[in-house]
């Protein structure tokens, strides 16, 4: 089964950190976008972060710019998200997608729960 699983996810405290992974199975990561996304309650999912595991190129919302950084790892057929110095509105569910084009190649997943907070 070609899919993608977060993980990673957990409660923490403002200014602390969290490495989400993004597991590919059934399939290599290769020359593919691999974007996260979040979505807390009551609004729009929103792009975070996305690399491109051929040549590596990252992006950053402007929101998370300096605080989380994206990576690949071909070996293990996963991409992490490093969040570091993390705020309580950093707090969602992130899912990781493949960028095809602008769209989610794959249905949602269930994500990982980011809960930040004292």
């Amino acid at each position: 089964q070609l899919q993608l699983v977060e993980s990673g996810g957990g409660l923490v405290q403002p200014g602390g950190s969290l490495r989400l992974s993004c597991a590919a199975s059934g399939f290599t990561l290769d020359d593919y976008t691999i974007g996260w996304v979040r979505q807390a309650p009551g609004k729009e999912r929103e792009g975070v972060s996305c690399i491109s595991i051929g040549d590596g190129s990252t992006n950053y919302a402007d929101s998370v710019k300096g605080r989380f950084t994206i990576s690949r790892d071909n070996a293990k057929n996963t991409v992490y998200l490093q969040m570091n110095s993390l705020k309580p509105e950093d707090s969602a569910v992130y899912y990781c997608n493949v960028n095809a084009g602008g769209s989610p190649l794959f249905a949602w997943g269930q994500g990982t729960q980011v809960t930040v907070s004292s």
